[in-house]
């Protein structure tokens, strides 16, 4: 059984006021030839990063950056990870979808999405259901922050 962490960009990685002590990165991550601005934590990359390359995670690419997901580790400095799924046409529906085809697989699911992740009723009962997902809907504004990454950890470490 394997821990796979679908991870979002904008709200989670990507955030106006990141919550970690030191000060922001800023870069541009292009998509169809239109750049975009980005704004994240050194430091919260940085424990991505280890938990991806150390086995504790496999980190998947979960956002509509999917097809552009060469940016996104070009500007965080992280290796390439496969994606969640190639098409944006319904993000929402891929999302679930691949939450749900972790967690059919039997693999823990942590999942981290600003948007798509339930908060509450039947939907967060069913992924839940066999404790064996941990799901994070962190502040858009504030992205993921240490104790989210603490939590990761904690979870990801049987």
């Amino acid at each position: 059984m394997a821990y796979v962490w679908l991870l979002d960009v904008d709200g989670v990685v990507n955030a106006r006021k990141p919550a970690w002590h030191a000060a922001p990165h800023h870069g541009r991550a292009y998509a169809e030839g239109v750049g975009w601005p980005m704004r994240w934590a050194p430091a919260l990359t940085t424990r991505i990063r280890r938990l991806h390359t150390s086995g504790a995670v496999e980190v998947r690419w979960c956002s509509t950056w999917c097809p552009w997901a060469d940016q996104l580790e070009r500007l965080f400095r992280l290796p390439p990870l496969a994606c969640a799924f190639t098409t944006v046409a319904d993000a929402p529906a891929a999302k679930l979808a691949a939450a749900r085809a972790v967690l059919a697989g039997g693999d823990h699911l942590v999942w981290t999405d600003d948007d798509e992740v339930p908060a509450a009723g039947p939907l967060l009962d069913e992924l839940t259901a066999a404790g064996r997902a941990l799901l994070i809907r962190p502040d858009a504004r504030r992205g993921l922050t240490p104790a989210h990454l603490d939590d990761i950890e904690a979870f990801a470490t049987p």
